[in-house]
């Protein structure tokens, strides 16, 4: 079989050519294996993998490292809590690429912990997203800018950005044209969300905001999935109707609330992030737990949507 190159090589100054140097901690043999074999395939080399017994006594002796891979399946609750903490240190003074496979059950503790801005979450990953996350990481290492799949979503991101611009502005226009007098606009020259401002507030109950999730997930039960996949409006719609609720909303549950695998929502949930629109809240009484919020220009973002689509007597989708 040919050997899968992730990653350009090069015969100028070895910079793309060189292996990334990481570091396996695991305590499954089969998890620890997945590992290795997708490191390789991505271009890079691993030391010899430690449990996280070892890893949670000492890791200060491993230098020389580009990345650090954790497989979480099988590790003891405790020890893996000391690890994640102890590896996003490391990671933030190195500037190493951290990605990290869990289980379903471990996202929140993860979450919570790998705060650096070079950490990937996994959970249940396929091979080929094992491959895309280990080359992301090494190029993060080297100083390379290029994940293509952070990328595309990101493109996807502004698309639709754009969008809710253009159907807000639609609907001023039709909402001024109706009452035949001018309205002011409201325009976020952050974000590029725009609505109609005149009048009294529309009033947006979280049940309103529920319904539409209830619509959009009664579909897969008459069409495939994967043909309506949208996680980023479905975690939007999620967050907004618990904002409306005074709730929070933990990693995982957000993740459901995607309705696509969990690689693909925590990757989604960095990108919304990054995009100003998601914020991490902390947990006061459990450090173990992170929740996930609108940022307030997300806030800003969903209630002028709603109310564009209020006013102009259309339902909320």
């Amino acid at each position: 079989m040919a050997r899968l190159t992730m990653l350009p090589e090069s015969s100028g100054d070895g910079y793309a050519s060189a292996a990334a140097i990481a570091l396996v901690i695991a305590d499954s043999p089969e998890a620890a294996a997945e590992a290795l074999e997708a490191l390789e395939l991505a271009g890079g080399k691993a030391r010899k993998p430690v449990s996280f017994a070892e890893a949670s006594a000492d890791l200060s002796n491993y230098d020389g490292l580009d990345l650090i891979l954790i497989e979480a399946a099988g590790a003891p609750e405790a020890l893996l809590d000391i690890v994640l903490a102890r590896v996003d240190t490391m990671a933030r003074e190195r500037s190493l690429g951290v990605v990290a496979t869990v289980l379903p059950e471990q996202i929140d503790v993860a979450a919570a912990q790998l705060l650096g801005p070079h950490s990937q979450i996994l959970c249940r990953p396929a091979r080929a997203e094992r491959i895309s996350a280990i080359a992301a990481a090494r190029w993060h290492a080297r100083g390379v800018m290029d994940d293509v799949n952070r990328e595309a979503e990101s493109v996807r991101l502004r698309r639709l950005s754009e969008e809710v611009a253009r159907i807000a502005e639609t609907l001023a226009r039709l909402t001024r044209s109706e009452d035949s007098e001018p309205r002011a606009g409201v325009r976020d020259r952050g974000s590029g969300y725009r609505g109609p401002e005149a009048g009294p507030p529309v009033e947006i109950a979280a049940a309103e905001i529920r319904a539409v999730i209830r619509a959009r997930r009664m579909r897969a039960q008459f069409f495939a999935d994967e043909l309506f996949a949208d996680p980023a409006w479905d975690m939007l719609l999620d967050l907004f109707a618990a904002q409306l609720e005074r709730r929070q909303v933990s990693v995982s549950s957000l993740c459901i609330a995607a309705a696509v695998p969990p690689t693909t929502a925590l990757r989604w949930i960095g990108t919304l992030h990054d995009a100003g629109l998601f914020e991490r809240q902390a947990d006061p009484a459990d450090r173990r737990r992170a929740y996930i919020g609108l940022s307030p220009k997300g806030i800003e973002g969903m209630r002028s949507y709603a109310s564009a689509v209020k006013r102009a007597g259309l339902p909320l989708v």
